[in-house]
C-alpha cells in the first residue's frame, strides 16, 4: 500500500464503540422511565433485531422513523413485556438524544489515528443518523482527525451503494486506487469499497473474510501493519 495517501473509516462498531455506548444509553433510559425488564437480557434480544432493521434500512426497504420504532416494539414483543406505543416513541426519541452523549471508542483507536495522521489524510464514511453522528465524533474527540466526514443521508443512498463512496472521494479530491477504507461490515464497507476500487481493511470481530485477497484484522492496531 505504498501509493495510498487516504484512509477512509466507518464510524459505528469501527471506531466507536456503539455496543458498549449503546447499552448505557439503554440504561439511562430503563432508570428514568422505569422499564422493569433485565437490561442484560434485553440487550441480547435487541442487538440481533436491531442489526436485521439496520439491514432493512440501509437497503432501502424501510423508512428511518420505521427502523426506530419497529427495532424497540419488536424486541419488547419478543419479551412479552407490555408498553403504550407512545412510550416506545418517547424512548426511541430518547435513545437517539442520549446515545452520542457517551463516548467510549474501541481499543486502540486513539493509537491508531495518532500514529496515521502524519502519513495519510483521514475519512469518515458512515452509514449513521446525519444528527447523531456529528455529535459522537465532537463528545468522543477524535472530530479534528478528519478531513471529510460522509454520511448516507447527506449522500441520499447508503453503504454499498458506490454513490456513497464515489461521492467520498470527490469530496476528499482522492482516485480510489490511493484510497482504502477501514470498516466492520463485510457488505456495506468491504464489498461496497471493493466495487469502486477502493481497497479495503476488514475489521472482524468473530469471522475473518473467506477471501485471501481482503485484509482482515481483528484488532484496529494490526492495521499499523499494513499502513
Amino acid at each position: 500500500m505504498t501509493e495510498i495517501t487516504d484512509v477512509f473509516f466507518d464510524l459505528d462498531h469501527t471506531l466507536w464503540d456503539f455496543d458498549r455506548n449503546s447499552g448505557l444509553t439503554f440504561k439511562k433510559i430503563f432508570q428514568e422511565q422505569k422499564i422493569n425488564l433485565d437490561l442484560d437480557e434485553f440487550l441480547k434480544v435487541y442487538e440481533p433485531i436491531n442489526l436485521e432493521y439496520w439491514r432493512l434500512y440501509r437497503d432501502e426497504k424501510i423508512e428511518k422513523e420505521e427502523l426506530r420504532y419497529k427495532r424497540l416494539k419488536t424486541t419488547f414483543d419478543k419479551l412479552n413485556y407490555t408498553i403504550e406505543d407512545n412510550l416506545i416513541d418517547v424512548i426511541s426519541e430518547d435513545y437517539i438524544n442520549y446515545l452520542p452523549l457517551f463516548n467510549h471508542l474501541l481499543d486502540g483507536t486513539i493509537e491508531l489515528l495518532e500514529y496515521l495522521k502524519t502519513k495519510y489524510r483521514l475519512h469518515i464514511i458512515t452509514n449513521g443518523f446525519e444528527e447523531v453522528q456529528k455529535i459522537k465524533l465532537e463528545k468522543s474527540q477524535i472530530n479534528d482527525y478528519f478531513q471529510v466526514v460522509v454520511t448516507s443521508e447527506s449522500v441520499g443512498v447508503k453503504k454499498p451503494n458506490p454513490k456513497v463512496f464515489e461521492f467520498a472521494l470527490k469530496e476528499a479530491n482522492v482516485s480510489a486506487e490511493k484510497a482504502v477504507m477501514v470498516g466492520d461490515s463485510l457488505e456495506a464497507d468491504v464489498l461496497g469499497a471493493l466495487a469502486v476500487g477502493i481497497s479495503p481493511i476488514h475489521l472482524f470481530k468473530d469471522t475473518p473474510s473467506s477471501d485471501e485477497k481482503i485484509i482482515s484484522v481483528q484488532s484496529l492496531l494490526d492495521i499499523k501493519q499494513y499502513l
